[in-house]
């Protein structure tokens, strides 16, 4: 199948575009904008045509931006109270570290700080070293939530425009249509399958964490906030998951070496089935073996940190989109 001029310049278009997004971290607005958009598409996907669906859309959209900013701040507010503080998390962490040392083996206490006050000392040696770093995190996320806002608006008008705009395109404008539709498509494929995984992930802890082990007699703190920070990390492949892990395998120890070993056995199996349901699920939508997955947020993530990792299985995802359509994989 031979391309036009006008498909291969959107082409071109869509991969600088995709670039400058990840480039000048403008990834939260794509994230946004995509995620009402296709939710808005999803509600309002069997909605009767005419003014009726004009305004159920628009009330549609206005209601997906309302929860997902609510669900956003909710879950911003609970990691900042005292039922889900993460400061208190991450100190009671230092805390358990001090207080395992004796039970731990040599090889391994060897090479954790000294004690609580040596965390803390190292702790503000390291913020000094990052001060403006950690200041520009502050500002950098006031600046993502505020163009993740800006992207669920341009998602809902999209969306919008979607139901009432159906004059005829020129070539480019609709070979540019064509490449952001797919862009959406594999964005839902990829997202709501991730969302899947983290939520099976979730389950299982919660199972673990709140059932099978106070059956046992072993109660351990924090149980909600980490089933919680489970979810929400889990929505970040591969790393979301070692960050959860560490901290419930380190909270395990306020028990014993023995409940941390049993947490780290857990974890392991569970995350080797999840490697197999992220095969299944994510692969699955896109044609793909989840160690191309993998090799493509390594990829990323070399060239543009972490927001390479988050933006990786959305674009190639699109990547085997395009490619398949044309007949290439």
């Amino acid at each position: 199948m031979t391309a036009n001029k006008s498909q291969i310049a959107s082409w071109g278009i869509a991969a600088l575009a995709l670039l400058l997004v990840v480039q000048f971290h403008l990834l939260p607005a794509l994230m946004g904008g995509l995620l009402v958009f296709e939710l808005v598409r999803i509600l309002a996907g069997k909605l009767a045509v005419g003014k009726a669906r004009l305004v159920a859309v628009v009330i549609i959209a206005v209601l997906v931006i309302a929860v997902v900013s609510i669900v956003t701040v909710g879950l911003v507010a609970y990691f900042r109270s005292d039922a889900g503080s993460l400061p208190a998390l991450l100190k009671e962490m230092a805390r358990i570290i001090d207080r395992s040392r004796s039970t731990l083996p040599p090889w391994l206490a060897s090479n954790l700080p000294a004690d609580a006050d040596a965390i803390h000392s190292a702790a503000v040696l390291w913020l000094r070293e990052h001060a403006a770093e950690v200041q520009m995190l502050g500002k950098e996320a006031g600046r993502a939530a505020a163009y993740g806002l800006i992207g669920m608006i341009v998602g809902a008008l999209l969306a919008l425009q979607e139901v009432t705009h159906h004059s005829h395109l020129k070539p480019l404008a609709q070979a540019l249509q064509e490449r952001a539709l797919r862009l959406a498509e594999s964005f839902r494929r990829i997202v709501f399958a991730q969302v899947r995984i983290a939520a099976l992930n979730a389950l299982f802890t919660a199972i673990y964490l709140a059932i099978a082990l106070p059956l046992l007699g072993v109660h351990l703190p924090f149980t909600g906030s980490m089933i919680l920070f489970t979810f929400v990390a889990g929505l970040l492949p591969v790393v979301g998951n070692l960050l959860s892990n560490t901290v419930i395998v380190v909270v395990s120890l306020t028990h014993s070496p023995g409940t941390a070993l049993g947490s780290l056995v857990f974890l392991v199996v569970i995350h080797k089935l999840e490697y197999f349901l992220n095969a299944r699920i994510v692969g699955g939508q896109i044609n793909a073996r989840a160690w191309e997955l993998l090799l493509a947020m390594l990829m990323m993530e070399a060239v543009f940190g972490l927001p390479g990792v988050v933006a990786a299985p959305v674009y190639y995802a699109y990547l085997k989109d395009e490619l398949k359509g044309r007949g290439l994989v």
